[in-house]
């Protein structure tokens, strides 16, 4: 009998431990907890290391770890939002299956939620869930939904269809037009929408392109005005609508400073 191994993650620890039990009665089923997004990314790199990789991945869809840091914005300054020192910032079960995906591709998810919100179900099959699964929904379809996955199956309540369907067109048509608009931008305008991507400040991004800070200024005001937005921030989701990922941020290589 092959058996299926599934992580729950739940900062709520007597519901998370509840889960597991009953989850554990199963005959083909071994079941481990964790109470927070952290202790979940451990907890599957051990199994990982072990060779004892996990199948499913249950994640409660208001889980909040401070896992990621953000640049908090400060007030403008020469028409571009300047930005502060990092901050922690909670990483609720959808962004830990988005970020999960990249880190654990074999990894089946699937979202656990007090209540039905086809905005937020859509977000998360979108990030990469297989299933969206209310928290009341009986142990029997639980399971059903926890070996559907796992036959490549992707789950959601009946009465969310409608909804999560609207919702998946409406984003993607948002991704079309935030595409469009990135497209706009020019090559070294691009390199800088980047770098915002990755939290990067104006200092910042004037040392990894050997620009100068005015360049710089000039650039991310440009960049704001083609796409439309009036903040760093904003410029950084509509980057993220239409896949830009952040520069990667391992040491350049010396050059010298050069204009546009």
């Amino acid at each position: 009998m092959q058996r299926i191994r599934v992580l729950v993650v739940d900062d709520h620890r007597i519901f998370a431990e509840s889960l597991a039990a009953a989850l554990a009665a199963e005959v083909d089923v071994d079941v481990a907890a964790a109470g927070s997004a952290p202790a979940a990314l451990r907890t599957l790199e051990r199994a990982a290391a072990d060779g004892r990789r996990f199948d499913v991945l249950l994640a409660d869809a208001d889980l909040a770890a401070p896992l990621m840091a953000v640049p908090p914005q400060g007030p403008a300054r020469d028409g571009v939002p300047r930005e502060g020192p990092p901050r922690g910032h909670p990483l609720d079960g959808i962004a830990l299956v988005s970020v999960l995906r990249n880190s654990h591709p074999y990894l089946r998810t699937v979202v656990l939620a007090d209540r039905d919100d086809p905005r937020r179900a859509a977000a998360a099959l979108l990030a990469g869930a297989s299933g969206w699964v209310a928290k009341d929904s009986s142990l029997s379809r639980l399971l059903a939904v926890i070996r559907g996955v796992l036959r490549e199956e992707t789950h959601l309540p009946p009465a969310l269809l409608t909804g999560v369907l609207r919702e998946l067109t409406a984003a993607r048509k948002h991704r079309s037009e935030s595409e469009r608009l990135v497209e706009s931008l020019t090559p070294r305008e691009r390199e800088v929408l980047r770098c915002m991507v990755a939290g990067l400040g104006r200092k910042a991004v004037a040392e990894r392109l050997f620009l100068s800070p005015h360049t710089v200024r000039t650039h991310m005001q440009n960049v704001l005005g083609k796409l439309g937005v009036h903040s760093t921030l904003a410029a950084v989701a509509l980057a993220r609508r239409a896949g830009v990922g952040p520069a990667d941020l391992e040491p350049a290589t010396a050059g010298p400073l050069t204009m546009p």
